[in-house]
């Protein structure tokens, strides 16, 4: 697969066949990733707590938000959650907040998943003081946001956005999940 497919590939999955076991060295494998990565003044300040253990998801799933224009949709429900989490966080004391290691780690971590025919989701509304007590994660670390990680149970289309102003995804009466992306011509200026 190439390089394109990869990343057409990659959407921001939100139901997943639970049942499908997320071994932790594929896990490990996908921060590896992540380390090999770009880093700024390669000071490398991102640390990862991995979960894929049905116990710890447990903790993990109700201190997550899930898709926010789907104001009527609370998450994924038994059956269809992460089979696995990676909790990125930062080493405050030697990482700048200014940065975007982050972001970064995140797409390499998120592709190498898609190259294994699996999916996941970056999600940034973390109860994180919740998160921090239950896992007794140090203060020095900040946790950025989690990746869910499983086998895809939705189909997701990228549609082209009509109304300029209107980016919001939405499902259809088959929970086919669209998402809107402007066109290239609406990107690119000069």
């Amino acid at each position: 697969m190439n390089l394109r497919d990869l990343i057409v590939k990659n959407r921001s999955y939100r139901r997943f066949h639970e049942d499908v076991p997320i071994a932790e060295e594929t896990l490990r494998e996908l921060v590896d990733l992540a380390r090999l990565s770009a880093s700024a003044a390669n000071r490398q300040p991102l640390r990862y707590l991995l979960s894929s253990h049905p116990k710890m998801n447990a903790l993990i799933f109700p201190n997550l938000a899930w898709a926010a224009y789907l104001r009527d949709w609370p998450g994924p429900s038994e059956g269809e959650r992460p089979a696995a989490y990676i909790i990125v966080l930062r080493d405050n004391i030697i990482g700048d907040p200014g940065h975007c290691d982050h972001g970064i780690a995140a797409q390499s971590i998120l592709l190498g998943a898609a190259e294994k025919g699996l999916g996941g989701c970056i999600i940034a509304s973390v109860k994180r003081k919740n998160l921090a007590k239950l896992f007794g994660i140090p203060e020095k670390l900040e946790i950025l946001f989690v990746i869910a990680l499983g086998k895809p149970r939705e189909r997701v289309v990228i549609e082209t956005v009509d109304d300029p102003g209107d980016i919001r995804y939405w499902r259809d009466s088959d929970g086919v999940h669209h998402v809107p992306k402007r066109s290239l011509e609406d990107i690119i200026i000069g």
